[in-house]
């Protein structure tokens, strides 16, 4: 059955905004994992607007599921990832300024740098996935680069899915079923849901996990943090 990893980023957002230590992402993070959470993700970025470097060090030795940690591979995260040794890493081409991610990598182009630093990780036996748009030709380039897995953008999976979603689907087939193909784990994440992930799980089941964060905070506000979880980990066995 695919995985749910929960991004905690937005908790530690709240927390910066008052400073202090409320809500405890260490805390929320073991809580998660206790309501049945198979993994743990964070996405550092360099100005430590939600996690933070000490936030990774604390998590290390506390997650006892999945620990991913997603990023821009700058010589600053790379260090980060090595001295960490998460489970996986997940290679996202994130500029500074940017508020979230909204792209994929252009394997294509970039395929020898990217081959440099997931042969830098693999060496240190951390999992590689890079963050692809649905595009069976990034995905191919991703495996030629020595990815372990691809993580699908599903952006523009969510913003056609509420007027067509059966168009969403196919949208994503060919991409999907690349990776597939080519032997490569399949991971999605962004403005996944409760209303459009059981779809998209039920075309693709062969899907190893999602990271979620915003929605599922969101809906956390409403219906706490275990209820959520039970619910999306029901999202995803019900689709299978």
């Amino acid at each position: 059955m695919t995985r749910l990893s929960v991004n905690i980023n937005k908790i530690a957002t709240l927390r910066n905004a008052r400073g202090g230590n409320l809500p405890d992402v260490e805390l929320f993070a073991r809580d998660c994992e206790a309501y049945g959470a198979e993994g743990i993700t964070v996405h550092p970025r360099p100005d430590e607007r939600h996690i933070r470097r000490t936030d990774v060090y604390a998590l290390k030795s506390l997650v006892q599921t999945e620990f991913n940690i997603e990023g821009n591979p700058e010589p600053e995260f790379i260090d980060l990832v090595l001295n960490v040794k998460p489970h996986q890493v997940t290679l996202v081409p994130d500029a500074r300024e940017q508020l979230t991610s909204n792209h994929g990598w252009d394997t294509r182009a970039h395929q020898a740098k990217l081959a440099t630093i997931i042969q830098r990780f693999k060496n240190a036996g951390i999992r590689v996935s890079v963050f692809v748009d649905p595009d069976p030709v990034m995905v191919e380039y991703a495996a030629r680069a020595g990815s372990d897995r691809v993580e699908l953008y599903t952006g523009p999976y969510a913003e056609m899915y509420d007027n067509d979603p059966q168009r969403a689907i196919e949208y994503y087939r060919s991409a999907a079923e690349k990776a597939r193909d080519l032997g490569l784990g399949l991971n999605a994440g962004h403005d996944l849901n409760l209303r459009n992930l059981p779809d998209f799980i039920k075309a693709f089941p062969w899907v190893d996990e999602v990271s979620i964060g915003h929605a599922l905070i969101a809906d956390a506000l409403y219906l706490g943090i275990q209820e959520t979880i039970k619910q999306y980990k029901y999202a995803l066995s019900n689709s299978n």
